[in-house]
Parts: structure tokens; C-alpha cells; sequence
């Protein structure tokens, strides 16, 4: 479906009751205890959004679908920039250090993944390996020597630091885009692909 919500927004209101038969006791605890659910690239029916739901560990990851009706609250990457949280955990560390940047830089951008979890929900998703997840809204190109210049930043930083670039026809890695290979690996709703421009659309997307 044709949707306004993107990929990484954080939404509130899905509960048990449309979950499969087969859905594992832990997804069903953590949307009991009214957990938000994350969005995540996939076609799905008509009224509903692809949603993945998180839990305790780093392999506890189901993806489902949420009634659009369902959805009382929605936070979005970049609403998180300046959530402050008094945890002393390397990826917040992190966040903190780069934040006068990348506010600097003009670009939108926002965190995602277990950092940003923690920050919409108070829910501690973070520890002491953990990786921080960026996204940069890109609707324009970012040419690749830009991209290296922005990844020299990120990995000057107390932890790991994830970037995914977003532009209109998808997501790609920045450490991917920073690179030398000719073609990158974009993800849009329908697949993974190898492509030589992010900012184009396929065939498929043309159609």
C-alpha cells in the first residue's frame, strides 16, 4: 500500500489480537506490555503497514503487519535528535558527539534501531556493544566523495555508527555508497537490489 509512514517510524497501538496463531509467547508479551512496533519495508494489504516488533534480545525480531486504524502515536527518526537519556552506554556516547555536526550539516536526519527504541520508549534496548543507527534523509543526491567525507565523521565516534542513506526509491548503506564498488545495494518495499544510482528509479518503480 501507498503509505505516509516510513521505514524506522516508531508506532503505537498494536496489540496480540491480529497476530497469527503460531506468533512466539515473547512477540505477544512485548505488544501486551504496549511496546511500539517499528516500520519496515514490505508491501502488505490494503489498511495495513508492515511492521517489524522487537524483543529482549538481538534475535528476537518478528516481522508482521498493524492495522492502520490500530495506530494511536507515531515517532519518526528524526524527533529523536535531541531526546537526552542519562545512560552511560558508548552508542548514546556516541549520539552526543556527533549530534553538533550533524545538526550543523543542514542534512535531516534521525536515529533509528536499538538507540532510538530506547529513546521513544524509555525501554532500555541498549548496551555496551551496541551499534548507533543513523538515517539521513537524502531526496537529493549525496555524491560519493560527500559520503566519504560523512563517513570519516562517523567513524571517528566512540562506537560503531550505522548510517543508512534514505532517498526516494529506497535505502542504502553510506558505508556502502562511501565505497568503490560501482553498484550498491539498495532496499525498497518489493526487494534488495544492486544498483549503480540510488537516487533513480527501476523499471519496476517506472511502470
Amino acid at each position: 500500500m501507498v503509505s505516509t509512514f516510513l521505514a524506522h517510524d516508531l508506532l503505537w497501538g498494536m496489540t496480540p489480537q491480529p497476530l497469527p496463531a503460531d506468533a512466539p509467547a515473547w512477540v505477544i508479551d512485548s505488544l501486551s506490555l504496549g511496546q511500539p512496533v517499528v516500520v519496515r519495508r514490505a508491501i502488505t494489504a490494503p489498511g495495513h503497514i508492515a511492521v517489524g516488533v522487537r524483543g529482549v534480545s538481538r534475535e528476537q525480531r518478528y516481522a508482521t503487519s498493524m492495522p492502520v486504524a490500530a495506530i494511536q502515536r507515531r515517532v519518526r527518526p528524526e524527533e529523536l535528535c535531541h531526546v537526552a537519556l542519562r545512560r552511560d552506554v558508548p552508542a548514546l556516547q556516541a549520539l552526543a558527539q556527533l549530534r553538533p555536526m550533524l545538526d550543523a550539516s543542514g542534512w535531516i536526519w534521525g536515529v533509528s534501531g536499538s538507540a532510538g527504541f530506547e529513546l521513544a520508549s524509555g525501554i532500555e534496548a541498549l548496551h555496551a556493544r551496541s551499534d548507533l543507527d543513523l538515517i539521513l534523509r537524502t531526496p537529493q543526491p549525496l555524491d560519493r566523495i560527500e559520503a566519504r567525507d560523512l563517513l570519516a565523521q562517523l567513524d571517528g565516534s566512540t562506537c560503531a555508527v550505522d548510517m543508512q542513506l534514505q532517498t526516494p526509491f529506497g535505502a542504502v548503506a553510506l558505508r556502502e555508497w562511501a565505497g568503490s564498488a560501482r553498484r550498491v545495494l539498495l532496499k525498497d518495499n518489493r526487494q534488495a537490489r544492486l544498483v549503480t544510482d540510488p537516487w533513480q528509479p527501476s523499471l519496476e518503480q517506472v511502470a
